[in-house]
């Protein structure tokens, strides 16, 4: 028989922590505490397998699954010694969500189950008090109303608020156990009104209800839209854990609270979270009362931290901290309540943070002996990292002060506003930088806060969803900043007087929690410390070369900064759109003889001469890869009158021949038409003057350096051998004629981007010629796929959704096509040259897990942006270490 329920505590614990594909991060993590004598509440876990069937077998359960939910719910009645459902002595339980993989905020959760009109009045007689069990009555109703029986959460808003006026009470805590009671009341009449039926109130139908709702849950759009953001397979599915419910609102001397072991923002050694006294979990995260602090070190004047109010608690919760740090060797997230003083765990896992704090956390840990510098390596997401390469606020630069809130994630964002999620996410679509502005978030909100360039809150702490989500995701979020207002109606929020307007700018510091209006100017990171401490572990164990994607002066000194160890493409196209130069290239493409081009040459070679200049002395020891010209001609063409007649003039010709040209030069498809080597081949002298460019810059670096460049010079599109013979033969002739008039002599080497299938099937033959092989995998997507990355991002996201694609192909190589054709192509290579040095270059590159493919096929190098060189570097790291690569310990 198939084990579908696993109990925890009271002395029966039958998971650990490594079962955790089986009961989901929440039931493993609750089993392993137990069983290293944490207090917590006894429970069960319904395994995810459960959640894999009910999606296999139309929503329905396995046969002895109620069986054995009823067992499981015996041993926790023996327990507590109350009874699920008893009139007297009810057993109320919580039913949570709890995925393999931590999925914050994103499935719903229902506490209270098994109250009733009748055992409600067990928990007064049981608890001395009323207030007590009629406010918990009304929570279950509003979460089991919500959550099971899709009923809209404002409608019970509603209804608070409207006995809360009749009462002229402000906050919930004011309200008596008899206005609770009314509110039981109106919620029970407007579920009926609203659903058709009564309220359930036999507890075995809640309990069901409440588990059908977690397994539904997995479903819902914003968790598709989490795990779509996070790369988490639907078919993992989430367990249910059932847990006897202990109360943080019973009283002055109860709590409920959410903690970190570190901080998560900074990654600082210190105790960090907030609590509530007399509360239960929603309402430290949903932003109605203002959380405290947890120690005396972090609180400011006013606020009641819990070290002062519950010593005895606070000092439980500080070894608890220190027992799960030891054991997990890793940042905890905690969740707790304190019921008449006594402290109970309901979670822990491996705690969300930002990209600065897991940096500080992972080398820390190392230092302090805690895990190796190979697993700290492996902690750090090197996706994260790019929070740590961009621009922050400018100390200087002058800015309007709007507001202050907390810094829930920390970097710096500038841009438009917008008030809803769907705006968010249209205008980042359309380019536009956003800042998303929200009462309080919710889990619906999750795709505008991916889109969003910064979020901003007016309610909710430090451990509210739009904080935990936001660090998460890497964005700046300012929270709580109770001194804006926010009007959804008119598009508009306020603080003191100023109005920002929908559609206004607005910048955030998520460091501090200011808020400005307008746009405030940006400053470069400073990486050393941790950074570079991180990065050396790295260096030590990956084996693939990082190089950078760059044509300007800047692009290579910002590469060179964060550690690239060469050029692996440098785009020439993209160094004639100057104005200075684009008019000598329209000569150049539109005269229709070849001294009348070699004229037009002639003006371009001293600019191109001075950038490989520029770029060999940055790179000065390193290895660059230069790309021969390969524009699409309709980027060049002039396409408006003016630029015709600009053209006309410079030839010397008349303004209608030249019509007529640009007429004649227009294609049709032009990414696939005369580019690459086909133009080199078609009109060699423009190949001839880059050559001649390349290695008279080389030779002028070597005698002032006495450190020769090697250029790599890397002919584009090549489909067959024969048109990389040919265009080998320019080079080479070239050079020659260069070391000869400049009496010097530098090393290069001639290779070939391999981007299209052809290449790829025939790269045995092409191997003969070539020197390396450099794979851009832009156009060798697009040329497999038969997709225009330009156009088929109107329909890629729904190939992704549907689960046609499972990731887009133009982020993250696709390995059975694009990977196949690149293995493919390595092997034959390599069969004809061993030696043969292989990379990748397209912005697959700076991506990790297509940089975990290039490990695995045996390249050299992977190329990327610059900003993603760090990215690269860790992931390679990360790449080795899983193929098996060293280990370096602490």
């Amino acid at each position: 028989m198939t084990q579908w329920v696993y109990s925890f505590g009271a002395g029966r614990n039958e998971g650990r922590a490594d079962m955790r594909n089986l009961l989901g991060g929440k039931g493993a993590n609750l089993a392993e505490m137990a069983s290293i004598g944490l207090p917590v509440p006894p429970g069960f876990t319904i395994t995810t397998e459960v959640c894999t069937w009910y999606y296999q077998n139309s929503e329905s359960y396995p046969a002895d699954l109620e069986d054995q939910v009823k067992a499981g719910l015996a041993r926790v009645e023996q327990a507590v010694g109350n009874k699920f459902g008893d009139h007297h002595k009810p057993l109320l339980v919580s039913v949570r969500s709890g995925a393999r993989a931590s999925m914050p905020g994103m499935m719903d959760t229902v506490l209270n189950l098994g109250l009733n009109d009748a055992t409600v009045e067990g928990l007064v007689a049981a608890s001395g008090d009323a207030r007590f069990a009629w406010d918990s009555y009304r929570r279950f109703i509003q979460m089991f109303g919500s959550v099971v029986l899709d009923v809209d959460h404002h409608r019970f808003e509603e209804i608070i608020e409207h006995i809360k006026l009749d009462t002229g009470k402000i906050d919930d805590t004011e309200l008596t156990a008899s206005e609770w009671h009314r509110v039981v009341d109106g919620y029970k009449e407007m579920v009926r009104e609203v659903t058709g039926k009564p309220f359930p109130q036999d507890p075995w139908d809640q309990l069901w209800g409440a588990i059908g709702a977690v397994f539904g849950s997995w479903m819902n759009q914003r968790a598709i839209t989490y795990r779509r953001l996070n790369d988490i397979p639907a078919e993992w599915g989430t367990a249910v854990n059932v847990q006897a419910m202990v109360f943080g609102n019973m009283g002055d001397d109860c709590a409920t609270g959410v903690c970190f072991t570190r901080d998560p923002s900074t990654g600082e050694n210190v105790f960090y979270g907030e609590y509530l006294v007399n509360a239960q979990g929603e309402d430290v995260v949903a932003g109605i009362r203002t959380p405290q602090p947890m120690s005396k070190e972090r609180a400011k004047p006013g606020e009641k931290p819990m070290e002062e109010v519950m010593p005895g608690a606070y000092a439980e919760l500080v070894k608890v901290r220190q027992t799960l740090e030891r054991h997990y060797a890793d940042m905890q997230d905690i969740e707790f309540t304190v019921q008449s003083n006594k402290l109970y765990m309901l979670q822990t896992r491996n705690g969300k943070r930002t990209a600065a704090a897991s940096l500080k956390i992972a080398v820390d840990m190392a230092q302090e002996g805690l895990i190796d510098h190979a697993e700290a390596v492996k902690r750090v997401n090197p996706a994260a990292l790019d929070q740590l390469l961009h621009p922050t606020l400018d100390p200087k630069a002058p800015r309007k002060h709007l507001s202050k809130g907390l810094p829930a994630s920390p970097g710096a964002a500038s841009g438009i506003v917008v008030f809803s999620a769907d705006e968010a996410e249209a205008r980042a679509q359309k380019g536009e930088s956003v800042i998303l502005v929200r009462i309080e978030t919710s889990p619906e909100d999750i795709h505008g806060m991916h889109a969003a360039k910064g979020i901003l809150t007016t309610r909710g702490g430090m451990t509210s969803h739009a904080a935990v989500v936001a660090r998460g995701m890497g964005r700046p979020c300012v929270a709580g900043c109770g001194g804006v207002s926010v009007d959804y109606n008119n598009q508009v929020l306020s603080s003191g007087g100023i109005q920002v307007r929908g559609g206004e700018i607005l910048t955030i510091d998520g460091g501090t929690g200011e808020v400005f209006v307008g746009s405030v100017a940006m400053v470069e990171p400073q990486l050393s410390g941790d950074f570079a401490t991180l990065m050396g572990w790295a260096d030590e164990v990956r084996r693939l070369k990082v190089r950078a994607n760059a044509e300007t002066p800047l692009d290579a000194e910002t590469a060179r900064k964060f550690g690239a160890e060469g050029i692996g493409l440098c785009r020439t196209e993209h160094m004639f759109f100057d104005p200075e130069r684009i008019g000598a290239v329209r000569q150049m493409i539109m005269a229709e003889t070849e001294s009348g081009r070699r004229v037009a040459l002639s003006r371009l070679l001293p600019f191109q001469r001075q950038d490989f200049v520029d770029l060999f002395r940055i790179m000065t020891g390193l290895p660059v890869t230069i790309r021969l010209l390969d524009p699409p001609l309709h980027e060049f063409l002039p396409h408006t009158d003016y630029e015709i007649a600009e053209v006309a003039k410079s030839l010397g010709a008349d303004v209608d021949a030249m019509h007529r040209r640009a007429q004649e030069l227009s294609e049709a498809n032009p990414m696939l038409g005369h580019r690459g080597c086909r133009l080199g081949i078609s009109f060699p002298e423009i190949y001839e003057m880059q050559a001649r460019a390349i290695f008279e810059a080389a030779c002028q670096i070597g005698k002032e350096t006495h450190k020769a460049p090697h250029p790599e010079i890397m002919i584009p599109l090549v489909a067959t051998k024969r048109e990389l013979e040919i265009t080998r033969a320019q080079v080479d002739r070239v050079a020659q004629e260069v070391f000869a008039e400049l009496d010097y002599h530098v090393e290069y080497s001639v290779g070939t981007m391999i981007e299209l299938p052809r290449a790829a099937l025939t790269a045995d033959a092409i191997a003969e010629t070539a020197d390396f092989f450099s794979f851009g995998t832009n156009d060798l997507t697009q040329t497999t796929f038969g997709l225009s990355r330009d156009d088929a991002g109107k329909f890629l996201p729904l190939y992704v959704e549907k689960g046609i694609f499972p990731k887009d192909p133009f982020v993250s190589i696709d390995p059975d096509g694009v990977g196949a054709l690149v293995k493919i192509a390595s092997e034959k290579g390599r069969r004809v040259k061993s030696g043969l040095k292989l990379g990748i270059c397209g912005e697959h590159g700076g991506d990790p897990s297509s940089i975990t493919f290039c490990e695995s096929v045996g390249l050299d190098y992977v190329s990327c942006s610059p900003y993603r060189v760090p990215v690269a570097r860790l992931a390679a790291a990360q790449a080795a270490l899983a193929g098996g690569g060293g280990d370096r310990t602490a």
